[in-house]
């Protein structure tokens, strides 16, 4: 007898388009499904605070204004605190994370992984474009404070760090997360994604240079983009399951 080749997988004609989308032999339709959910998800929270922002929403500007002055308060007390604060903030500055983007692109295509590599670049790079536009549209000033802990040039909302660390930790999660191996692994990337992107937005309020809502938009905005362009390589990267593999003579 002859060996049976690799199982066809056609999508059931029955199905409506709806039914299409969640069906777990429809690679690409489950996928894309998913992906854009949490898309999604993540986009209508970002939009509503930039509306909330732009209206110049009374509840919000106060509680921005009451954790900023607590914040900055507390580093006018600390000098030490102050000045960790201030290194971590350049070290993990958009510039220095995009050098570190393109370092790791380097290396991912020494290991012949292009489209990871492409993914990393193209994720950096709408995050990148994306963050000044919103800038403009939005026309947030910075804090305007007595006696800053730091200066910062330039719009507030989003903010630009807090961006661009969360873009850095969907990257790190993305690459490094499924080669962690043990669980320890695995934990030690999630807890480095984690503090990357909540120590750097912190430091920005904490410094005086941005509101807590314009880091809490940056976060927002680089989860989007990263479930976004993630989703996208997944469906560009999925086999049509309607096609089947040619066995082997």
């Amino acid at each position: 007898m002859t060996a049976p080749g690799p199982r066809t997988l056609h999508r059931p004609s029955c199905l409506s388009w709806r039914e299409r989308r969640l069906h777990p032999d429809d690679a690409r339709g489950l996928r894309l499904t998913l992906a854009v959910a949490a898309a999604f998800l993540v986009v209508v929270p970002f939009t509503l605070l930039a509306l909330l922002v732009l209206s110049s929403w009374s509840p919000l500007r106060r509680l921005d204004l009451a954790v900023t002055e607590t914040l900055v308060g507390h580093g006018h007390d600390h000098p030490s605190w102050t000045g960790a604060l201030s290194v971590w903030t350049t070290v993990f500055g958009p510039m220095p994370l995009r050098v570190g983007a393109l370092v790791l692109v380097l290396w991912l295509l020494r290991r012949g992984l292009r489209q990871l590599a492409l993914w990393v670049a193209t994720t950096m790079t709408v995050g990148g474009l994306l963050g000044p536009l919103l800038k403009l549209l939005v026309g947030r000033p910075r804090p305007d404070l007595p006696e800053p802990l730091a200066q910062a040039v330039g719009l507030a909302f989003p903010s630009g760090h807090a961006l661009n660390a969360a873009l850095a930790a969907g990257v790190l999660l993305v690459v490094f997360l499924p080669a962690a191996g043990r669980p320890g692994g695995r934990y030690a990337v999630c807890a480095a994604a984690l503090v990357l992107a909540g120590v750097t937005g912190f430091s920005r309020v904490a410094l005086g240079v941005h509101w807590a809502s314009d880091v809490v938009a940056g976060w927002l905005l680089g989860a989007a983009v990263v479930t976004a362009t993630a989703a996208a390589f997944t469906v560009w990267r999925a086999v049509p399951p309607t096609v089947a593999r040619p066995s082997a003579r």
